[in-house]
């Protein structure tokens, strides 16, 4: 029997969608569309000065023009373990810091090192695009776990109950949330961890945006309310997206000994360190302290009231209002089956190609989330680009018969 040309496991990945939608706005942009794009899932703000200059500096010294130690600088693993207790709560050594390549090297070392074939992993939905791929690369099965905004999509302690098995290993915890934007209240994290903990389940804690929230709204680490979770919990973080960072590739992960010591290990394998003038940059993001952090957040929450009243306003849209992060998660389920210029959308992939051939505006579509009848629309865009985009969608909503 002739082999495979290819690995199935591999084949199987489907493209993140997030950056096909993104990488699509910009090839129209490039060819002279005036698309405006709301896919990608960054800060539109440059990197600040002073991490910039940490970089420059750091490429003229001699030290990070060779190997590093693959789990990370033993100064970038410090700053992260006093970060963690400043931000999170939680203490930390440093070894057990693993510094990745950006925050999906970090999901993906933490599912390699922990799943076996056949583990069962919780996943709330709507979810990241990307949890699922390397979960089914290690073997692992993805349980998942509708919410919607009936319940702020948050998973309740009843839900994850009713699923648990004897087969299940994780559950992966993302407050604020991509897509939707939600964020956990204190109490729900806290029921969640003490539950995760009754039950021997390891909890992923995804913190990347913990910095982002508006409102009343607060972020709390699970781990820092539920401290008997140290043994079975991995904290998941980066500088990406408090920073404005995404282009220079630093993330973490943070967890017991024996769970590092193998994605560790892996690591080493795969991509030894990760480039050490950006880990000079990240040392200088997480001790440079959080004013420029402020001023992000204040643009975000100002863009979030922006955007939730706009989508309000158009007739077959509803839209909860953005805790956190910097996306809004939009209903467009009462747009489809309405005919836009001959062509009838009956899912939401559909209406948003409709939307990016005929309005020039790209919009990533709940399917990529599990969450079909929703879209996610990122607002790390210009106030202008805001009220532009999503006034071409009412425009195009208003001419559909």
């Amino acid at each position: 029997m002739a082999l495979e040309r290819l690995s199935r496991r591999v084949g199987a990945i489907t493209e993140s969608a997030t950056l096909a939608v993104d990488a699509r706005a910009k090839a129209l942009k490039a060819a002279g569309e005036p698309v405006i794009g709301f896919g990608a899932g960054e800060p539109d703000f440059p990197t600040p000065q002073h991490v910039v200059d940490a970089a420059i500096a750091a490429c003229s010294d001699p030290k990070n023009h060779r190997y590093t130690p693959a789990a990370g600088l033993p100064e970038l693993k410090e700053a992260i373990a006093a970060k963690t207790l400043r931000d999170s709560g939680v203490e930390v050594l440093p070894s057990q810091v693993l510094v990745t390549n950006g925050g999906k090297h970090a999901v993906y070392n933490t599912f390699e090192a922990l799943l076996n074939p056949g583990d069962e992993v919780l996943l709330p939905a709507p979810y990241w695009t990307t949890y699922p791929e390397p979960i089914a690369l290690a073997g692992g099965i993805s349980v998942v776990l509708p919410t919607d905004v009936s319940s702020g999509f948050r998973v309740t302690v009843e839900q994850l109950e009713a699923a648990r098995t004897p087969n299940t290993k994780a559950l992966v915890f993302v407050s604020p949330s991509n897509p939707t934007g939600a964020v956990y209240p204190a109490d729900e994290v806290k029921a969640i961890g003490e539950w995760a903990l009754a039950h021997g389940i390891w909890v992923i804690t995804d913190e990347i945006y913990e910095h982002l929230t508006f409102g009343d709204n607060e972020f709390t680490s699970i781990l820092a309310l539920v401290p008997g979770l140290a043994d079975t919990c991995v904290i998941l973080n980066g500088v990406a997206k408090t920073y404005a960072m995404t282009g220079w590739r630093v993330g973490w992960m943070i967890g017991p000994a024996d769970l590092i010591k193998s994605a560790t290990n892996l690591q080493s394998h795969s991509t030894s360190n990760v480039a050490n003038v950006s880990q000079r940059a990240a040392i200088a993001a997480l001790e440079g302290g959080l004013g420029c952090v402020d001023e992000m957040r204040t643009a975000f929450a100002r863009r979030a009231e922006l955007i939730h009243g706009l989508l309000n306003a158009i007739p077959g849209v509803t839209c909860m209002v953005p805790q956190g992060a910097f996306y809004a998660f939009p209903s467009f389920e009462g747009l489809l089956g309405r005919n836009f210029g001959g062509v009838v959308p009956t899912t939401t992939a559909e209406l948003c190609e409709v939307i990016l051939d005929q309005a020039k505006v790209a919009l990533v579509p709940g399917e990529a989330f599990a969450a079909p009848g929703y879209v996610r629309i990122s607002f790390a865009v210009s106030d202008a680009d805001i009220t532009e985009g999503i006034g071409r969608i009412a425009d195009l909503v208003a001419n559909a018969s």
